[in-house]
C-alpha cells in the first residue's frame, strides 16, 4: 500500500498524511544534519588510496543498480583495470566483517547481490556494514578501483565519482522524503552527482539512457541454456527484487505470459517449501538471477532464471567510461 501512495497518488494518502508528513520532515532534518557533519569533518571519513565510484540512488527500492555495477566491472576489466566491489550485504549476517566473497560463501552471510556480482564478474567482492573495512579488505588483492553497490548516502566513505540510477518509468514518485514518499534525499541532490543513469522510460537531457537486455534462460540445476520460448507454456514467475513488476514485464516482452506470478519483498530469504508450492501452479518456475543465487542449492529440474545485462548507446557508454578513466589517471595507470 505504501508504494501506491508513493507512486500512484492513492487517495489513502490523505488519511496517512498527518502521520507520515511529520516523520518525513524529521527524516529529512536528520539526514541533512548527518551529511553536514561528514562534509565538515565533524565525523571522520575514509579516503581510499584508489578511486571509489559509488553507484546508488536517491529513492528506496530497486532501480537497477546491480546490473550497472556488473556492467562497470566488466567494462573496466576489459580496459585492463582490476576493479573490486564493496557492499553492505543488505539482509545478510556474516560471522565476522569484513567478509571477502568466494565460491563457498553463503548468501546468508554475504547477501544476494554481492554473490551475484561475484559469480557474474569474478571480481573481488567484500562485504561490511562499514564500507571502509570492505575497501581495506580488497586492497591486498590488487584492486586498483573500487565500485560500491549502493552507498550514495554512506558519507563515511569518500568517493571520486557518484552515479545515480533512476527508474525511468516511476522516476521519483510524489517527490517526498521517506516515509511519506520514496526519497532518501531531495531531488536537489541530483545536481551534485557526476552521472545520472536512467533505467527504462525516457531519459531527460544529460541523463544516460540504459536498458536491461535479457539473455537466454538458464536452468538452476543443470546450467542448460535455452530460449524462453522453450519453457513459456505453463510458466510460473516469481521475483524477490525491489520492483517485481519490472521482471514480469520483461517476460511479457519476450513473449512469455506466466499462468501465475508472485512478487516477494526485496532480498527475501526463501523457504524451499514455498517455492515447491509455486512450482505446482505450472510446469516451469522462472525467477530473477538475484533470486537464483539463493535457491541454487535446492533447485529442482524445472527451475530457471533469466539473466539481464545493462546496455547503453555508444555515446553514453563512452561518457561514463571516460569520466572514470579521467579520475583513474590521477591515481596512476592500470595495474595490468
Amino acid at each position: 500500500m505504501i508504494e501506491k501512495i508513493w507512486f500512484e497518488n492513492h487517495p489513502i494518502k490523505y488519511l496517512l498524511w498527518p502521520l507520515l508528513w511529520p516523520l518525513s520532515q524529521l527524516f529529512g532534518a536528520i539526514s541533512r544534519s548527518r551529511r553536514a557533519k561528514y562534509q565538515s569533518k565533524a565525523k571522520p571519513t575514509y579516503r581510499a588510496p584508489v578511486p571509489v565510484v559509488v553507484v546508488g540512488n536517491i529513492t528506496a527500492g530497486g532501480n537497477g543498480k546491480t546490473p550497472v555495477v556488473i556492467w562497470l566491472v566488466e567494462q573496466l576489466q576489459a580496459l585492463g583495470y582490476n576493479p573490486g566491489v564493496v557492499s553492505r550485504g543488505y539482509g545478510a549476517k556474516a560471522p565476522s566483517y569484513p567478509l571477502v566473497v568466494d565460491d563457498a560463501t553463503s548468501t546468508n552471510h554475504c547477501g544476494d547481490e554481492p554473490k551475484l556480482i561475484f559469480k557474474r564478474t569474478g571480481a573481488p567482492v567484500a562485504v561490511s556494514p562499514k564500507r571502509s573495512e570492505a575497501v581495506e579488505a580488497l586492497l591486498p588483492l590488487g584492486v586498483d578501483i573500487v565500485i560500491t553497490d549502493d552507498g550514495l548516502q554512506h558519507y563515511a566513505l569518500e568517493r571520486d565519482i557518484e552515479i545515480v540510477v533512476v527508474d525511468g518509468v516511476r522516476r521519483f514518485g510524489n517527490q517526498c522524503l521517506l516515509p511519506l514518499g520514496p526519497l532518501r534525499e531531495s531531488t536537489a541532490r541530483l545536481a551534485e552527482v557526476d552521472l545520472i543513469i536512467t533505467n527504462g522510460g525516457s531519459a531527460l537531457d544529460g541523463e544516460a539512457a540504459m536498458s536491461l537486455k535479457p539473455d537466454q534462460v538458464i536452468n538452476l540445476k543443470t546450467g542448460q541454456r535455452d530460449n524462453i520460448t522453450a519453457i513459456k507454456d505453463q510458466l510460473v514467475a516469481m521475483a524477490g527484487i525491489g520492483h517485481p513488476p519490472r521482471f514480469f514485464k520483461t517476460l511479457e516482452t519476450l513473449g512469455a505470459t506466466p499462468v501465475y506470478q508472485q512478487g516477494f519483498a526485496d532480498h527475501k530469504d526463501f523457504e524451499p517449501s514455498e517455492l515447491d508450492q509455486l512450482t505446482q501452479k505450472g510446469k516451469h518456475l522462472i525467477m530473477t538471477e538475484k533470486d537464483a543465487v539463493k535457491c541454487a542449492n535446492y533447485a529442482k529440474d524445472n527451475w530457471w532464471y533469466l539473466p539481464v545485462s545493462a546496455e547503453f548507446n555508444p555515446s553514453d557508454e563512452a561518457r561514463i567510461l571516460n569520466k572514470i578513466k579521467e579520475v583513474k589517471e590521477k591515481y596512476g595507470s592500470p595495474s595490468a
